[in-house]
């Protein structure tokens, strides 16, 4: 038998229950699709379109110039859809790039990248729309325009009739550059947008550049856009939703096509607020000041995360 003395009694604790904190969660979130491909390896290639980029981080833009979204209010112990979408394949063909998956985070989907247009015989094929819109293909005196960006995440790819200098991909903060010859950044990808989620100022979602006939590289957009050349394209870098770079034929070891940039999503809580993912994600978090960052760079389309 358990015998209680008085002092006992005076060391016996309460147990103290933490409610949810009053009015919700507050999340402040970054999504960023998978960027486009590269046109095709053959001939004159558009570079890739960045993914669409969606942010809600104060005093800063989403893509295509607007303004930073609503603040985002989760409830607690309520599982949120998260997805971190794939960039687009680098095409073996000639067809035309493959635009980049989605990435999603709640009601929050930013859509992937435009696919670089191609040259096709005699008649190029304009960039594919997007998140951001990928470059035109080309061939001489055919003018062809870059593919649309998405109202709010990206810019056009860009646009020409040059087969010297092919369209660069659109980024989150510009358009791609244009198609041509003689000014030398023609075809260069579109710079991404520059954020502060993580506590560090970061370029995410730049454009890929064109492929070119010339000797020079067209660089991809700050922010993750491979570069183009006339021999091998480089893929847009993972986790940034960057467009792949555009190859031209004249790489005698075969032309290589960029492949797209994965996306990611970022969120950013209050150091007090514990997040928790499904099996299938892959993620990585700090804690600094008073804030826990969570950056998510894998997850399904059945991943889920859950805030307390």
């Amino acid at each position: 038998m358990a015998i209680f003395t008085p002092t006992a009694f005076y060391n016996i604790q309460p147990v103290v229950v933490v409610a949810p904190p009053a009015g919700g969660i507050t999340i402040t979130y970054l999504v960023i699709a998978g960027g486009g491909s590269a046109g095709p390896n053959q001939y004159h290639s558009g570079g890739g379109g960045a993914g669409g980029y969606r942010a809600n981080v104060s005093g800063e833009n989403s893509g295509g110039g607007g303004a930073a979204e609503a603040a985002f209010t989760a409830v607690a112990s309520t599982a949120y859809s998260v997805k971190v979408g794939a960039g687009g394949a680098a095409p073996t063909t000639a067809v035309q790039g493959n635009n980049g998956a989605t990435s999603i985070f709640s009601t929050i989907t930013s859509t992937g990248g435009g696919g670089g247009g191609h040259y096709n015989g005699n008649n190029p094929t304009n960039g594919s729309d997007g998140g951001s819109g990928g470059g035109c293909g080309g061939a001489s005196g055919q003018s062809r325009n870059g593919g649309a960006g998405t109202a709010n995440q990206g810019y056009a790819g860009g646009s020409g009739g040059q087969n010297n200098t092919l369209g660069g991909g659109g980024g989150a903060g510009a358009v791609g550059n244009a198609a041509g010859s003689n000014v030398a950044s023609n075809g260069y990808g579109g710079v991404g947008v520059q954020s502060n989620i993580t506590l560090t100022q970061t370029y995410r979602a730049g454009g890929g550049g064109g492929s070119t006939t010339s000797a020079y590289v067209t660089l991809g957009g700050t922010g993750g856009g491979g570069g183009g050349s006339a021999y091998s394209g480089s893929s847009g870098t993972a986790n940034t939703g960057g467009g792949g770079g555009a190859g031209e034929r004249n790489n005698p070891g075969g032309t290589i096509t960029g492949a797209g940039g994965s996306g990611v999503v970022i969120l950013r809580t209050a150091d007090t607020v514990t997040a928790t993912f499904s099996g299938g994600v892959t993620q990585t978090n700090i804690t600094s000041g008073s804030f826990k960052i969570y950056t998510i760079t894998a997850a399904g389309v059945s991943d889920t995360v859950t805030f307390t």
